[in-house]
């Protein structure tokens, strides 16, 4: 479906998205409110979409001002329901994590939503996702065939050295490859890009991870049975959204 959406309709790509922050959203926060945390679901799904739908008329600069009009009604409406009369419990650490939430879903999301609007927009889409699928295969078929020396243990037992390499050659491949015959753009800006997604995927993958691990669960979701819920699928591919846009927005 994605496929198709950005070969007949690339703005396409917009929806979906905005459907799948939607969904990231409910699953993340539904985990937190299970573990206590009383985080403002309403305006951040609300904040989430504006972040999404404001790149289409205003660029970044839509993105950036929905998320902090997101940022600043969360604030009040965590404020407000607590009461006006009543001691603050526990403000300060819902609201961190609120923000928190605003910036790693819909905020990174936006900037996948930025991928698709200039000319060649589908092919800037389909670069990241290769380079992402691509990092993805490599990383785990590195990781069964050769990993020994374990990155984070205490975080994600599973992860290696040998794994990240694997990412990082595979994936930047990809970037260069697509780069140069979807995006016909030189060669060497898939250098840049693809390490930087690499290194994001991995960051935003050992982030969910160490999240899971303060909240004390295995899956953000059941969405995708024998797989998690849907954030346990894109955790890695949100940020790398981000620095997809930004090396690109630099060099491409």
């Amino acid at each position: 479906m994605v496929i198709a959406t950005l070969i007949l309709a690339p703005r396409g790509w917009v929806v979906i998205l905005s459907v799948a922050m939607a969904i990231a959203t409910h699953e993340v926060v539904k985990r937190l409110r299970e573990q206590g945390y009383s985080i403002p679901f309403i305006p951040l799904l609300v904040g989430g979409q504006a972040m999404i739908w404001l790149t289409w008329p205003f660029g970044a600069a839509g993105a950036l001002g929905g998320y902090g009009g997101t940022v600043l009604v969360c604030l009040i409406w965590r404020l407000l329901s607590q009461g006006l009369q009543s001691q603050p419990v526990n403000y300060l650490r819902d609201v961190a994590v609120t923000v928190f939430l605003a910036t790693w879903i819909p905020l990174f999301g936006a900037f996948g939503a930025l991928l698709v609007y200039p000319d060649n927009g589908w092919a800037r889409v389909f670069t990241f996702m290769l380079a992402v699928v691509f990092s993805d295969i490599g990383g785990y078929a590195a990781g069964v065939l050769f990993g020994k020396h374990r990155m984070v243990p205490a975080i994600s037992p599973k992860k290696s050295w040998e794994g990240f390499a694997g990412s990082l050659i595979c994936g930047t491949a990809a970037a260069v490859l697509a780069v140069t015959f979807l995006m016909g753009e030189p060669w060497w800006v898939g250098l840049p890009l693809g390490l930087m997604l690499v290194i994001t995927a991995a960051t935003g993958d050992l982030v969910e991870s160490q999240v899971k691990r303060d909240l004390g669960i295995k899956d953000m979701g059941t969405l995708l049975p024998g797989h998690g819920g849907l954030m346990d699928r894109i955790d890695g591919a949100l940020p790398s959204a981000a620095a997809t846009w930004i090396v690109l927005s630099v060099l491409a």
